[in-house]
């Protein structure tokens, strides 16, 4: 039987001055568990990213869905993402900044192990949990579903700590193969332990239920896949489970 879930919100501040609030949650336990941070689609942080942090806790991890953009924005609008999105890649830094800030406060609560750490995060939060363990972040484990995966500064040989999971589907028109076999040489030249998974028939978004909603309403490349779901989150949890339990 799974513990009782807690769940709160937290304010916290990044380097560049802007507030965030995340979300927070953990199963109700008198030990200090492991914690994973949950990078949002360029949505924002939505209630998508909320159910993934309250999956990960009823797995009995402590999890915190983070807040990239300020004040909790979210949106449903692609041109509206688009533009918070590239707001955050205005400034070199800003991203990681964001993402070391969360990844800060999660460790920083009293329900966490801050010595057992990993990240996960879908699609423009791929590429910002990557950023954060290309920088060197203190991440055992680092698990991306359809990500954005062009480095900020592509990763340094002794730099990455984590073992990174790349989960990506074979359609996907916006992150080519050319880009997988690209990150896979990053990965390699820098000695980074990785796998990369293609999934069959599977585009962008393939791990969101709303993707084919989202698609039909801004005319974006972006489908439902749930046997591709299903096995990315099996094999995340098998390498969040190896490396944080």
């Amino acid at each position: 039987m799974s513990l009782p879930i807690q769940t709160r919100e937290i304010e916290y501040t990044a380097a560049d001055g802007q507030r965030l609030i995340a979300y927070f949650a953990a199963p109700e336990t008198n030990q200090p568990i492991a914690g994973v941070i949950v990078a949002p689609e360029w949505w924002g942080r939505n209630d998508y990213t909320e159910q993934r942090a309250r999956e990960l806790a009823a797995h009995g991890f402590a999890a915190l869905a983070i807040d990239m953009y300020g004040d909790k924005k979210v949106t449903t609008a692609a041109a509206q993402a688009s533009e918070w999105m590239m707001q955050t890649f205005e400034h070199a830094d800003t991203i990681v900044q964001r993402a070391q800030a969360g990844l800060a406060i999660l460790a920083a609560q009293p329900e966490v192990n801050a010595t057992k750490l990993a990240a996960i995060g879908f699609c423009y939060g791929g590429k910002v949990v990557l950023d954060l363990a290309r920088a060197g972040a203190d991440l055992n484990a680092v698990v991306t579903f359809h990500a954005n995966l062009s480095p900020k500064a592509a990763a340094k040989k002794g730099t990455v700590k984590a073992e990174i999971l790349v989960l990506h589907g074979e359609l996907d028109s916006m992150v080519s193969l050319d880009d997988v076999a690209s990150f896979r040489q990053e990965m390699y030249a820098a000695e980074v332990e990785h796998e990369v998974i293609v999934f069959a028939d599977a585009k962008h978004g393939f791990s969101n239920p709303q993707a084919d909603e989202r698609a039909k309403a801004n005319g974006v490349d972006l489908a439902y896949n749930p046997e591709a779901e299903r096995q990315g989150l099996e094999v995340m949890y098998e390498l969040l489970d190896k490396h944080l339990k």
